[in-house]
């Protein structure tokens, strides 16, 4: 008979969710006790943030409480914050007590990387998870609000500036476009006061795309008031201005929104473990198992796993989390069962890139350009999906997104 065994799951982000949802359906009680630990009790569709952090959707929409979607009678599901990992002890410490594990999985999600800028950390806005990007809705409603309030106008109440121009920087300031017409009505502004503008240090936003994608891009994005600013390398970040480096020149800009979506880098708990780390993060084996520790497995943006035919890194994204949990899931039980473990094999299956709740880009099976609607739908249809993968039906059509061709 064997022991049963302490599986413990830390982070309830796409990767760990889909782990613990898996788990629950291939273990029975005699052969494993699964425990689920995260901050909040509800999972978030991280893909929709940049939309709740602009206001164009709630952020209810984008919460699933994790009662509704994992079954409470086979998972012991914890709500505490993780203090840190002890790989020597198989000990995970929480704000309000300690647990064991015999096996471990790590899918703690992302940090903002501010790369040592000065005032990011302080004055910048991020969208990390639903209370950042509830906390920047709110700050730029406070902003309109308060511009005819003041005696001295202040422009930079009316600037928002995005550093960054990749994935979540273009998606926020794309649904920001769509937005700011309705704020502007709202409170009485004129929408020539507004700007939106996105600083990118490299040559072009969107560096994933093929350049007639990006082209698209950025001229559906000027049309709606948006200024780009390429080959800018934030210097410093102030409560009221960004000040950045373009072809050796310094310039500012006042504003007292700037949003900072031009890095991420592993939960910092991940290195502070003493788990062996590239820049934070776990180069995992083939089999999702960090280089050192056979019982602690890592995924999602705490793992690194290179493209074998290139040796970049895939990026991090919510589609190869959602693969890695069936790889883990399947090697968690083969672990305690002594099977045989398999490799995980990502199948990217595309790229997409919103420009507002009607418009898009996107790079599908590696050959297929979409842009504009069908770009939008292809979007809708993979959000879909995962909420039928993770909640089946009902969950579908309560979050569901059905608006596909407008």
């Amino acid at each position: 008979m064997h022991k049963k065994k302490n599986i413990v799951i830390l982070g309830a982000g796409y990767g760990g969710i889909m782990t613990t949802k898996k788990l629950q359906k291939m273990l029975r009680g005699h052969e494993a006790e699964i425990t689920l630990v995260n901050i909040n009790d509800y999972h978030y569709q991280a893909t929709w943030l940049h939309e709740n952090a602009a206001g164009t959707l709630h952020h209810d929409r984008s919460r699933v409480d994790i009662k509704d979607v994992i079954d409470l009678d086979k998972v012991n599901f914890i709500k505490d914050r993780v203090l840190c990992i002890k790989p020597e002890k198989k000990t995970v410490k929480l704000e309000r007590q300690e647990i064991g594990y015999d096996i471990l999985v790590v899918a703690l999600g992302f940090e903002a990387a501010t790369f040592g800028i000065p005032g990011l950390e302080e004055h910048a806005f991020t969208i990390s998870d639903i209370n950042s990007a509830r906390l920047l809705r709110e700050h730029l409603e406070y902003n309109f609000a308060l511009y005819h309030n003041e005696r001295e106008k202040n422009s930079a109440r009316l600037n928002i500036v995005v550093g960054g121009g990749g994935f979540t920087g273009i998606e926020y300031i794309g649904e920001l476009a769509n937005r700011i017409p309705r704020l502007c009505e709202e409170y009485d502004i004129e929408k020539s006061q507004v700007r939106m503008i996105n600083l990118e240090a490299t040559p072009s936003i969107l560096p994933n795309f093929d350049q007639q994608l990006i082209e698209y891009a950025t001229n559906s994005l000027e049309a709606r008031g948006v200024e780009f600013i390429t080959g800018a390398v934030v210097k410093e970040c102030r409560p009221d201005r960004i000040i950045y480096e373009k072809d050796g020149k310094e310039e500012e800009v006042p504003t007292m929104t700037t949003v900072w979506a031009a890095g991420v880098k592993a939960n910092s708990i991940v290195e502070k473990a003493g788990l062996e780390t590239i820049h934070g993060k776990v180069e995992v084996r083939k089999d999702m198992r960090a280089p050192e520790y056979d019982e602690i497995f890592v995924m999602g943006d705490c793992a690194l796993i290179r493209n074998p035919d290139t040796g970049t890194p895939y990026p991090p994204t919510a589609q190869i989390a959602i693969q890695q949990s069936s790889i883990v899931a399947h090697n968690v039980r083969s672990l305690i069962h002594g099977g045989e473990l398999k490799d995980f094999k990502p199948t990217p299956l595309g790229t997409i890139a919103s420009l507002g709740n009607n418009d898009a880009v996107a790079t599908v099976f590696h050959r297929y350009q979409l842009r504009g609607w069908k770009a939008t739908a292809a979007k809708r249809l993979s959000e879909n999906r995962y909420l039928l993968k993770l909640g089946g039906v009902s969950l579908l059509m309560k979050k569901g997104k059905f608006n596909f061709f407008y």
